[in-house]
Formats: C-alpha cells, structure tokens, sequence
C-alpha cells in the first residue's frame, strides 16, 4: 500500500505544488486580522477541493487573530488522528511585493520555491490535506481525520492553545505538520518563557542632585547580568535579553526600565530552577527593587513513551518508501508541546523539507512533497489498522 501512495504523490505533484503556491500568495501575518481571515477562507476552499465537504466543522474565534477551524472526515477504519497546522505566519503585508513565489536552482543543480510563509508552514498544511486525498483515492483503510487550523501559532497560540489541547485529549494520536528538519521528524522541542522584568527607582535630577536618585536603569543592568548567568546552555537553557527600555531623559535619573526576556529549557527541571533562580535575583541599591513577570508559553516536549510508537510507524513507512527516517531535538517550540505536555501521542515535523524559517531565504524543495505527503498518507493508514 505505501508504493501505490507513493505513486499516487508523485502523479499529483504538480497540483499538490499549485496548492501550495495558491496558498502562500495570500499573506496571512499574525497581526494582519483581514489577511487571516483570507488566508482561512483560501485554505478551506483548498480542503473542500480535494476531501470535499467535511463530516463535521467548528470554529473557534480567535479575536484579534486568526480564527481556529476544525474539519473532521470520518474514516472507515478504527481510530482518530488530529492533523495540526498554522495558516500564519511572521510576514507582514506587502512582503509579497518585493518577494514574490519564486522558484530557481541552487549551487547544486536542485529545485528549489521561494516565498513567506512557503517553508513555515504552509507547504505542511497542503501536504496533510493532500494525505488524506491519496489514501482515499487509493481505497486503503483510513482512520477518522481531524483537520485543526489555527492562525496564532507564531504569536504563541494564546486563543488556540485550549481548542489544541481539547482536540489533542479526544483523539489517539496528534500529528503536527511543521517543517522537517532536512526530512527528520521533531521529538523533542524547548520549552518558551517570556519573561518581563519591571524595574523601579526614585527620579532625581542627574546633575543637582544625583544622590537623592535610585536609578531603575541600572538596577535592570545589574538584574540583566545576573539573569544571563543563570543560562545553562550544556542542559539546554539559553537566555536572551531581547528588548530593553527605561528611563524618561539623559538628565534624569531613571524611575522607571522594563526588559522582555526570551528563555528556552528541554526539561521541567531546568524550568523550575529558572524560575527560583530569577526569583531569588537581587540589586545593590534597596532603594530600586525589581519584580519579574514569569510566562512560560510553552512546555518542553520530549519523546514519551506515549510518543514512541508513533516514531516507529513513521519509521516504517518510511523504510517502506526507500529512506531512513530521523528524529531531532530542536530550540524552537511548536503546538505540539502543548499536546506532549498532556502525555498523548505526538510527533511534529512531518512538513515540508527546506529550510530558512523566518528568514528570507525561506524555501522548499519541491521534490520531496511527494515523498512527505505519502510518509503522511502511509502513518494514517497503520494507525487506522492498530487495535
């Protein structure tokens, strides 16, 4: 069965590929509220194109951000597997503009397409919907499918996150549709926190009288330096102090700085101590104190023992499709943390193979969209054939 879905991808190439392209030529920014709401309505249209109507839909509001579809098709076959994807992404409009889909070679003779958005994640999204086409048409046993849809994913998933989480506990097994790393899948990711620390001191005149000031700015410089030292990049912690602002004029002593802090940890244990050691910070002046705003966005995802099975089905899919199917950990979280953090079955990175997210060297290769739509297509049809 997973040659003849094999065949099947590859005679749909060139119209997986259109999808693709139809799709990243509508600019679906996180903040970009009516290039969501076109982005959802091309990707739907997408969907009903090739699966039809879907048994069952819902959605979600998301508010200022994208809204949360689910499309459920009723299998033949045992079992409920969730597909999930993003439709936004990090480019603003009018980036299209001056980056157009673009397809060229690169320095070694291979295709390659161009655009925002194509690598991360669009290509993915098609691919999943594609998947359940293949296994349809060729009339292989096929779980019952649930297409989830969110347009928040690069924000965070504030909206989403309870509708990912309420789909993830009803079904058995979540796959996630982020790109592959060079055609590995994703078992384990960091957990994010955003961090932002407020500082606060007593203003004072710089020059008349300096003493009578506690200067938040430099309360925050020292926080900062004691933030940093609590990294522990050989576990997996990093800390990066993105964005920092404070005080009111060069002559003024500052009353007042705030910093946005990005933290990323592989395990509950390093999440934990992250968050006492920040607590525990002090500054040399009693007079400026410091409070710390602790947001975890996401929880670290590792390969369970719920997930293991799960890697094995894709490995032997994809030994049947002539290749060996790798499993990476990465820095960067995804909606499959939320689900693995619930203990339910996942595995993530089963999109497009490329590279340059959030770069614009974004690109796919599209010769491997066949390959991952029938890896995709042949993970369904066993997990509709387990007990």
């Amino acid at each position: 069965m997973t040659t003849e879905l094999a065949a099947l991808a590859d005679n749909a190439a060139e119209e997986i590929l259109a999808d693709i392209i139809e799709l990243v030529k509508v600019e679906s920014h996180s903040y970009d509220l009516p290039g969501l709401a076109e982005g959802l309505t091309v990707l739907r249209d997408i969907t009903v194109r090739r699966l039809g109507a879907p048994d069952h839909t819902e959605t979600h509001p998301g508010g200022e951000h994208g809204d949360i579809v689910t499309h459920t098709f009723t299998g033949q076959g045992p079992g409920h597997v969730a597909l999930i994807g993003h439709y936004d992404t990090v480019w603003p409009k009018g980036t299209l503009a001056g980056w157009p889909v673009t397809e060229s070679v690169d320095d070694h003779g291979r295709r390659t397409l161009t655009g925002p958005g194509i690598f991360d994640m669009k290509t993915g999204v098609v691919q999943g919907i594609w998947a359940l086409k293949l296994l349809r048409d060729s009339g292989a046993q096929m779980p019952t499918v649930t297409f989830l849809f969110n347009g928040d994913e690069e924000i965070g998933s504030l909206s989403s996150r309870p509708i990912i989480e309420k789909v993830a506990a009803e079904v058995d097994a979540s796959l996630v549709l982020e790109a592959s790393v060079d055609g590995a899948v994703k078992t384990g990711r960091k957990g994010t926190g955003i961090f932002v620390a407020t500082a606060t001191g007593i203003e004072s005149h710089a020059g008349l009288a300096p003493e009578k000031g506690a200067s938040a700015i430099h309360a925050m410089a020292e926080f900062i330096t004691a933030a940093a030292a609590i990294a522990d990049p050989a576990k997996g912690t990093t800390i990066n102090v993105g964005l920092v602002s404070g005080g009111s004029g060069t002559n003024v002593v500052a009353g007042s700085a705030t910093a946005k802090i990005d933290i990323r940890v592989l395990t509950v244990e390093e999440q934990n101590r992250v968050d006492a050691e920040f607590s525990a910070i002090t500054v040399s002046d009693p007079r400026a104190h410091v409070e710390v705003r602790h947001d975890w966005n996401r929880p670290p995802m590792t390969l369970t023992e719920a997930s293991a099975p799960l890697l094995d089905i894709a490995r032997a899919v994809s030994a049947e499709l002539g290749t060996q199917l790798g499993n990476v950990t990465v820095g960067g979280a995804s909606d499959a943390n939320f689900v693995a953090a619930l203990g339910r079955p996942v595995l993530c990175g089963l999109g497009a193979v490329g590279g340059g997210a959030h770069a614009r060297t974004e690109f796919i290769y599209p010769d491997t969209v066949p390959h991952q739509t029938a890896l995709l297509a042949g993970i369904l049809h066993k997990l509709s054939l387990r007990p």
